[in-house]
């Protein structure tokens, strides 16, 4: 089962720069809800379903988790960044996280980070 997109605004955007990502193999729209089949990670006040699970033409898991620039400061938004960025880290070298947004703190775009979490992990 895959999750609903809708064909417009950011997280489209952020769907198409992983569709066109030359080293992402597959991809999916991750569900949103606690179901069966859906992909999560705990947080302190429960679960949280990032947007994209994708598969790295070299193996690896990538999980891309798009936020709007109103988000970014936000302590709920932060946790999930830091949850995400842990368990990629525990996953010895297996698994990648990425907190997207439209324009990151050194002005790359959605694709340039995409970059510079495949390429240097």
């Amino acid at each position: 089962m895959v999750a609903k997109l809708r064909d417009r605004g950011e997280e489209f955007k952020c769907a198409v720069a992983i569709d066109n990502h030359p080293k992402v193999k597959h991809w999916v729209r991750n569900l949103e809800r606690d179901v069966e089949g859906a992909f999560w990670l705990p947080t302190s006040s429960g679960r949280f379903f990032p947007d994209f699970v994708c598969e790295l033409k070299d193996g690896r898991i990538l999980v891309v988790e798009y936020k709007g620039a109103h988000l970014r400061n936000v302590p709920s938004e932060i946790e999930k960044d830091q949850v995400g960025r842990l368990w990629a880290e525990k996953s010895a070298g297996k698994c990648l996280f990425l907190m997207a947004f439209e324009k990151d703190d050194r002005g790359r775009d959605v694709s340039g980070q995409l970059d510079g979490i495949i390429n240097n992990s």
